[in-house]
C-alpha cells in the first residue's frame, strides 16, 4: 500500500473490501479506446468490463479518471472488474438536449477553478462554476491565472472575491513557481484535485509548473477572440512532488448543471436577504415586503448578480426534473403559445 500512497490512496477513505480480487490500481487516464491504470509504481493500458460502462444507473457512475479499482490479468489484457465506492464525484450535465451526467473527476479533495485574467475572465461563469462544484461536496478554489499580463489583476482579484467570500483565492502567474507556491503548499499528501476551466485558461501551464517538469502540452490564445485550443485532449491524473495528485482537463465548452446544486452555497448574500422576505415562496418579482428586491432597489445588490442567481436557480430546477415533469412543463408552454396566437388572430 506504500506505493499507493504515491497516487493518493488513503485507507481510510477508499476500505479494500473484505471479498476484493484482483490488483488495487487506479485509473489516471481516460480514452475513448480505454484506460490508463497505475499500480504506485507504473501505469497500464486498461479495459473495464461491459457491465461497468453500459449497465449502470446513471452514465456517471461510468469508470472515469481518479477511480480506484480491482484489476484483473486476462490473457495479455488488464481489464477493469470492479470500482471501488467513491468518497466524492464532480458531475456535470453531459453536453446537448440530454438529462444524462458526466464524471469528470472522482474521488477529489479541491476543485481547482482556473480563470485567465485576459479574454477569458468571466465572472458570471465563475459564478456557474462554483454552483457545479456545490454540487459535488468537493472545497473549491479560484486560480486566477496571467496575473503578470494583466495591468489590473489586482482590482480584478477584488471583483472576484466580492462574489466568493470564503472560497479560497489564488492570483498567480502559472509560469512561476515561486508565484504558485501558497497554491501548491494547499494540495497535501495524499490529497487529490482538479483542474476546471476554459481552453487557454493555463491549466496545462499550472499543471507543469506544480509538477516542475513539462509534462502537459501548452499552446497560444488566439488573438481575434482570447481563446485557447484544446491542447489537453483527455483527463490525465499526475502524481505532484509534495505528495498530492492533480488532475489536469481538457476545456469546458459548456458547464451544464446537473439539478444536484445548492445554488444558495453560491449566492449566499441572495440566499441571506430572501431568509428576510415576507413569504417563503418568495419569487423576488413584484411580492410585498421583498427583501430582494429592495436590496436591487437600494443599489445594495448587483443586478447582473442577480440576473445570474435568476438563471441559475431555475437551470438547476429543470435539470432536477423528472421525465415526466419536463414533458408536462413543454406541453403547458407549448398549450400557452397556442393560446397566445389565438388570441393575437382574434384581434386582427
Amino acid at each position: 500500500m506504500n506505493e499507493l500512497a504515491r497516487i493518493g490512496y488513503v485507507a481510510q477513505r477508499t476500505p479494500l473490501p473484505s471479498d476484493a480480487q484482483g490488483a488495487l490500481m487506479r485509473i489516471v487516464e481516460q480514452h475513448r479506446s480505454g484506460y490508463v491504470v497505475h499500480d504506485g509504481k507504473n501505469t497500464r493500458a486498461a479495459k473495464a468490463l461491459p457491465k461497468l460502462r453500459h449497465h449502470v444507473g446513471d452514465a456517471s457512475e461510468r469508470p472515469c479518471v481518479g477511480d480506484w479499482c480491482l484489476v484483473a490479468e486476462r490473457g495479455c489484457e488488464l481489464i477493469i472488474e470492479r470500482i471501488l465506492p467513491r468518497f466524492s464525484t464532480l458531475v456535470r450535465g453531459a453536453a446537448g438536449e440530454t438529462q444524462a451526467r458526466q464524471a469528470l473527476a472522482a474521488n477529489i479533495d479541491h476543485v481547482l477553478i482556473v480563470t485567465g485574467l485576459d479574454r477569458d475572465f468571466n465572472v458570471r461563469r465563475i459564478e456557474r462554476y462554483l454552483t457545479l462544484v456545490s454540487g459535488s461536496g468537493v472545497r473549491p478554489t479560484l486560480v486566477l491565472t496571467k496575473a503578470d499580463k494583466e495591468l489590473a489583476a489586482a482590482a480584478l482579484r477584488d471583483e472576484v472575491a466580492a462574489i466568493a467570500p470564503g472560497v479560497t483565492l489564488h492570483l498567480v502567474n502559472a509560469k512561476s513557481a515561486d508565484s504558485c507556491a501558497a497554491l501548491a503548499a494547499q494540495l497535501l499528501p495524499g490529497e487529490t484535485a482538479v483542474l476546471v476551466g476554459s481552453s487557454g485558461a493555463g491549466k496545462s501551464t499550472l499543471t507543469n509548473t506544480l509538477l516542475g517538469a513539462a509534462s502537459q502540452a501548452t499552446g497560444s490564445v488566439r488573438e481575434a477572440d482570447g481563446r485557447g485550443r484544446h491542447t489537453t485532449v483527455s483527463r490525465a491524473l499526475l502524481p505532484l512532488p509534495g505528495g498530492a495528485c492533480l488532475i489536469d482537463t481538457p476545456g469546458l465548452r459548456e458547464i451544464k448543471l446537473t439539478g444536484d446544486e445548492d445554488v444558495a452555497d453560491s449566492f449566499d448574500d441572495i440566499a441571506a436577504l430572501a431568509a428576510a422576505c415576507r413569504f417563503r415562496d418568495c419569487q423576488h418579482e413584484r411580492e410585498p415586503d421583498c427583501a430582494v428586491r429592495k436590496a436591487l432597489d437600494a443599489g445594495e445588490l448587483d443586478n447582473a448578480r442577480f440576473q445570474s442567481y435568476q438563471k441559475l436557480s431555475a437551470e438547476v430546477a429543470r435539470a432536477g426534473e423528472t421525465v415526466l415533469a419536463r414533458q408536462a412543463r413543454k406541453a403547458y408552454a407549448a398549450e400557452m403559445s397556442r393560446a397566445m396566437r389565438d388570441v393575437t388572430r382574434r384581434k386582427r
